[in-house]
C-alpha cells in the first residue's frame, strides 16, 4: 500500500492541523493523524474531540484505497524540513510499519497504526438554527478583530470564545474578558436564521485560531452551518466541525456607554509607538500607564517605583474636552491599536472611572468596529 504526494502540499496541511493535536491526550489515537487514500485524493484528519478538521489534497499517484493512523508529531517533523519534491509513503499491511521515501533518504516508523475506526469524524450539525454565507476575508476580519479580547476564565466559559450574533440585517462578532470588549458589525453577508429573528452563538478559540491560518490564503464565499450544539463549514481544501460553547452570553450592548462626550483624534501609529516606549517603565505587576489629555496633547507617563524608573512622552492630538487624567493597562491599549488598520483613531471618553471607546477614524464599507477598554485606578 503506497501513494506519492507533493511534500510542500502535505506540509502546508500538516502545519495547520498540527495545532489541534493535544500532546499526551487521554485518548492515544488523538495523538495521531488519520490518513485516508481514496482514488487520487488524500484526506488527513486531526481532532481533539471538541474540534475535528479534515484536509484534502491531490495525489500524484496511489495504488489502492486504504487508511491508517500515524503519530502527528513524527509525521510533521519528518516532512517540514524537506524541500519541494515528490515523496512516497508506504504502509506494510502485515506489520503496519510506515516508510517515507524522499529524494535522498527515508524515514521509517514501526507499527504506528491504531484502529482507524476509533478516530473521531466530523461532528454532524443537528437541529440547524441558522446558516451564514460570508466572504472568507470578511470572516477573517471578524475573527482577527475580536479573538484577542476573549477571556481565559474557566469559571466563565462563555467569555472564552467569540460570539456570532446573526440577524437578518447584520452579523456581529463580539468578544470580551470583562476588562476589554470588541464588537464588529458586518452587513455584507447573506444569512438565514431558522428560528426567530436572530441567533447568538459562541465559538471556541481553538478552531478560530485554525481558521485564521486557513482564511489568510482564501478569497471566496463560504457557508457556515450552526446547530444546537455544534457548527460546520467547508472550504476548498478543508472541512471543520466543532462544538459550540454552551451558556448565556451577557448583554454586550448594555455595557457600551452611549454618551462619552469627549473625543480624541490621534494618529494611530504615533500613539502606539509612544505607548511602546513609555510602557517599558510601567509597573510590571499592573502595567499601568497614565494619560493626561489637554490642549490638543496627550501626555503619556509611567513609572516603576521598585526600580526607580519612569518615562514620559507627548503626542499631539485633536481634543474637544476639558482636562482629563485617565489610566489604562498598557498591553490592552496597545493590542487594541495593533488590531485597527486605519491611519487615525478616535477615542471617546467620559471621565477617569468610566469605559473608553476606541474606534477607527473611518470604518470600511459594511463594517462598524468598536472597542471598549475599562480604565485603571491611578493612585494619588
Amino acid at each position: 500500500m503506497k501513494f506519492t504526494v507533493s511534500s510542500s502540499a502535505l506540509n502546508n496541511r500538516l502545519s495547520v492541523m498540527s495545532k489541534i493535536i493535544v500532546a499526551n491526550s487521554s485518548l492515544p489515537i488523538l495523538n495521531d493523524f488519520l490518513l485516508t487514500v481514496e482514488g487520487q485524493e488524500l484526506t488527513v484528519r486531526a481532532s481533539d474531540q471538541e474540534t475535528t478538521i479534515v484536509a484534502h489534497l491531490p495525489l500524484i499517484e496511489a495504488d489502492e484505497n486504504f487508511c491508517f493512523t500515524i503519530p502527528a508529531k513524527s509525521l510533521y517533523d519528518s516532512i517540514k524540513e524537506l524541500s519541494e519534491q515528490p515523496i512516497r509513503i508506504e504502509l506494510d499491511p502485515d506489520t503496519l510499519a510506515v516508510n517515507i521515501l524522499y529524494r535522498n533518504g527515508t524515514f521509517n516508523f514501526a507499527a504506528t497504526s491504531l484502529n482507524s475506526q476509533d478516530y473521531p469524524n466530523l461532528k454532524p450539525v443537528t437541529e440547524v438554527q441558522c446558516e451564514l454565507t460570508i466572504n472568507s476575508q470578511a470572516l477573517l476580519k471578524g475573527i482577527s478583530a475580536t479573538l484577542f479580547a476573549t477571556g481565559d476564565d474557566d469559571l466563565r466559559p462563555v467569555m472564552n470564545g467569540v460570539v456570532l450574533d446573526i440577524s437578518k440585517q447584520d452579523v456581529t462578532f463580539v468578544a470580551t474578558d470583562a476588562h476589554k470588549l470588541v464588537r464588529l458589525k458586518n452587513t455584507q453577508f447573506s444569512g438565514n436564521v431558522t428560528n426567530g429573528e436572530s441567533s447568538l452563538l459562541i465559538l471556541r478559540k481553538k478552531p478560530l485560531n485554525l481558521l485564521k491560518m486557513i482564511l489568510a490564503k482564501e478569497d471566496c464565499d463560504i457557508q457556515l452551518v450552526f446547530g444546537q450544539d455544534s457548527w460546520m463549514m467547508n472550504l476548498p481544501d478543508y472541512s471543520i466541525s466543532s462544538l459550540l460553547i454552551e451558556g448565556r452570553f451577557p448583554n454586550y450592548n448594555a455595557v457600551i456607554p452611549q454618551n462619552n462626550p469627549y473625543t480624541i483624534w490621534v494618529d494611530r501609529l504615533t500613539l502606539l509607538s509612544a505607548l511602546k516606549r513609555v510602557s517599558l517603565c510601567s509597573d510590571e505587576a499592573s502595567g499601568l500607564i497614565r494619560l493626561e489629555i489637554k490642549d490638543n496633547n496627550i501626555q503619556i507617563s509611567a513609572q516603576n517605583t521598585d526600580f526607580s524608573t519612569s518615562a514620559q512622552e507627548n503626542v499631539a492630538c485633536q481634543y474637544d474636552g476639558s482636562s482629563l487624567i485617565i489610566g489604562f493597562k498598557a498591553a490592552f491599549l496597545m493590542t487594541m491599536l495593533s488590531n485597527i488598520d486605519t491611519k487615525d483613531i478616535i477615542i471617546k471618553l467620559s471621565d477617569a472611572a468610566r469605559a473608553a471607546l476606541v474606534m477607527p477614524g473611518e470604518n470600511k464599507e459594511g463594517e462598524d468596529l468598536l472597542m471598549l477598554l475599562m480604565p485603571m485606578m491611578i493612585k494619588a
